[in-house]
């Protein structure tokens, strides 16, 4: 993958930590430049200063359209070009849909779907005159397996794998690949649980990463639109 990427510039959101952290890893060692986004500007100044030179961090509320096109314009003018996009930020609020407010429910919208939709818009153009462009949406098994109190999250990641296999169709012809990686259960910060050191039965953000990579790592004639990913041997249920 590093001669694939030697000299491209991708742009991950809400890569202070977790699975975006590790895609940032991952394309900074196989010689790309990368951006990384999240909402807090310390985050994100800690974040790419410990990246190392080759990574520019943006505050940015992917929620804002504003916001996400004013990264996108900023990455472009830092590095001089767009090559990829990884659309990773996102968040979950777990209720049943009785006790989920509306201000909860829409920041799951918005965040999980809304951010896709608008920095993909906004990085498009450049995707297109890079000549061989990339989307990589991070969404779940959860866009295809509901679960009780998963009504906001769901509803977003299901619209995610629409969204993102809508827009695969749109661009195809524009010279730019759009694909989708889905994983089950992962050992990260989200949902506010705290990561452990040692290896479990869940996957590692690396595992998410790699994906990533994967689907980079294949020439412009070939299209792995999605990849499932799930831990090996989760728990017996019962």
């Amino acid at each position: 993958m590093r001669q694939a990427l030697e000299g491209r510039v991708a742009l991950v959101t809400g890569a202070t930590k977790g699975i975006g952290r590790a895609v940032a890893e991952r394309l900074l060692g196989a010689e790309a430049s990368v951006a990384i986004c999240a909402r807090t500007e310390g985050e994100v100044r800690g974040a790419a200063a410990r990246l190392g030179e080759r990574a520019l961090g943006i505050v940015c509320d992917v929620a804002d359209p504003r916001a996400c096109a004013r990264m996108v314009d900023r990455t472009v003018a830092h590095f001089g070009r767009l090559d990829i996009l990884v659309n990773n930020a996102g968040l979950g609020v777990f209720k049943p849909l009785a006790e989920m407010s509306v201000e909860e429910w829409r920041l799951q919208v918005d965040v999980n779907l809304g951010g896709v939709f608008y920095c993909s818009k906004a990085a498009l153009p450049h995707l297109v005159a890079s000549g061989d462009g990339f989307i990589v949406n991070i969404a779940s098994l959860a866009s295809r397996n509901a679960f009780a109190g998963g009504t906001g999250y769901n509803a977003s990641k299901f619209g995610l794998l629409g969204l993102t296999e809508a827009m695969m169709l749109d661009v195809r012809y524009d010279g730019v690949r759009v694909s989708v990686v889905m994983p089950g259960s992962v050992d990260t910060h989200f949902a506010g649980r705290e990561p452990v050191p040692e290896r479990t039965w869940r996957l590692h953000v690396d595992d998410c990463a790699a994906a990533v990579a994967e689907l980079l790592s294949y020439p412009k004639e070939a299209h792995v639109s999605r990849i499932e990913l799930r831990p090996s041997r989760p728990p017996r249920k019962g």
